[in-house]
């Protein structure tokens, strides 16, 4: 059991014809299928969403992503039906026109007969719309008619996340909105063969970031520098959407800020540095550390500790193990200074990735021992631990993406992490590189005259 010898292919990103790579339309099918079979298996008559990611998981469409925080889309899917989504504009145009799935006419045309799954329709900009313009009852109105139409009035409505005054004017309607997140985290909580190798390629791009960085990364440069590199490498590649690159160094380690800064890199310091981008939709989380230019014993013993416990976190992933026997490995929050799991949360962790960052399952010793879920084959989550050094200031931080595999898991976060790096080193003498200045010095030290 654990890890097995690597099976998951990494495909190039583009189409050909001579190799059998990501198959879209299967991706899109087999999405579909699953949030279907999740709706069918619960109490609920149709789903609602609003989320960005569970749109594009229902509907397959997009819009870029600065739409992610607005709101302004929603889609329905109801029992046995097909999805519709209404869409911001000039964008349920270009659905009805570039996205064939979505065409429910069964090759009827004409004005009786429109590509019903994509429609012009629009939420309340976040409150942005005068509140007496009646947006939300228009939006509640668009529901209930379909829900009537397919017999669903009186059923419950599940909805991922909704504002108040569209909540208020679907139960005006008499709509029972009740939470409809589960059944999409259901639907998404295991991957089919396209996510993953979506998934894998998106952490190979990370692979190539994590390389540029590695080179880049010297005493001298800022966060905000580093963070400038990973994007571009990123979006050079292809990358959709270069969510945060979270770059940390020196005396911000410990405590962890969870934000970049323009902080100078100085000789000596650890920097961790977390990759989160989007690839055709599908995300990626994954941490690595540096030492730049040397370092410490306690920033070796850190990390050395900080490997051990991901790699006996690793080691018990398979199908049947649950999200309880790989906390049950990593300390308790009192064991590196925190009083308590909520305050320690999510430094040593998991959680799914898929659509978006954090899906099922998650690993916490806040809630995995007493709420504990089983792994499955097809599940995508990263692991990520974290030990503060024993000089009070430095810090280690390493995450790995796996799949559960039929027999362990692979790790698909391929960039060296088995030790400390140490990056930047430029002490250079006819042995070869040195360490640190202190280094140079003593190697000075022990020649003629002082090296003169």
């Amino acid at each position: 059991m654990g890890v097995v010898a690597v099976a998951i292919r990494t495909f190039g990103p583009n189409a050909v014809d001579w190799e059998e790579r990501v198959d879209l339309d299967r991706l899109r099918r087999e999405r579909l299928a699953r949030l279907h079979t999740a709706l069918n298996g619960s109490s609920l008559g149709a789903v609602l969403t609003f989320d960005f990611a569970n749109i594009r998981y229902m509907s397959a469409t997009h819009i870029g992503t600065w739409a992610m925080d607005k709101l302004i889309r929603f889609a329905l899917l109801v029992r046995g039906g097909e999805p519709i989504v209404w869409d911001f504009g000039s964008a349920a145009r270009h659905h009805q026109l570039h996205n064939p799935w979505l065409d429910h006419s069964d090759g009827k045309k004409g004005p009786d007969h429109p590509p019903t799954g994509a429609r012009a329709g629009i939420s309340t900009l976040r409150g942005a719309f005068h509140p007496d313009a009646g947006i939300d009852a228009d939006v509640a109105a668009k529901i209930a008619a379909e829900l009537r139409e397919h017999g669903l009035a009186n059923e419950p409505l599940g909805v991922d996340i909704v504002e108040m005054p569209i909540l208020a004017a679907l139960r005006a309607e008499g709509i029972d909105v009740v939470d409809g997140q589960q059944v999409f985290l259901a639907a998404r909580r295991t991957k089919t063969r396209d996510e993953i190798s979506l998934l894998t390629q998106a952490c190979s791009m990370v692979d190539a970031a994590y390389e540029e960085l590695y080179g880049f990364l010297r005493p001298g440069v800022r966060e905000n520098e580093c963070v400038g590199l990973v994007s571009k490498v990123l979006y050079d590649l292809g990358s959709e959407y270069v969510e945060g690159v979270n770059a940390i160094s020196g005396e911000r380690c410990s405590p962890h800020p969870h934000v970049f800064s323009d902080r100078l890199i100085r000789p000596g310091d650890p920097a961790f540095f977390d990759i989160l981008h989007s690839h055709l939709g599908y995300r990626t989380c994954y941490y690595r550390t540096f030492a730049v230019g040397s370092a410490s014993s306690a920033q070796r013993d850190a990390y050395v500790r900080c490997r051990e416990y991901m790699d006996a976190a690793i080691a018990l992933v398979r199908p049947g193990a649950t999200t309880a026997d790989i906390v049950q490995v990593w300390p308790r929050a009192e064991e590196f200074g925190f009083p308590d799991e909520t305050a320690a949360f999510a430094l040593q962790y998991g959680h799914g990735v898929g659509l978006s960052i954090w899906e099922k399952p998650i690993f916490s010793r806040l809630v995995s021992l007493d709420h504990p879920e089983v792994l499955e084959e097809g599940m995508v989550f990263a692991l990520e631990t974290y030990w503060p050094a024993a000089d009070g200031w430095s810090a280690a931080r390493i995450e790995e993406e796996v799949v559960v595999t039929a027999d362990g898991c692979e790790v698909i976060t391929k960039f060296p992490a088995e030790e400390l790096l140490v990056a930047g080193r430029r002490y250079w003498t006819v042995d070869g590189p040195l360490n640190s200045r202190r280094e140079a010095q003593s190697h000075l030290n022990t020649r003629p005259n002082g090296g003169r």
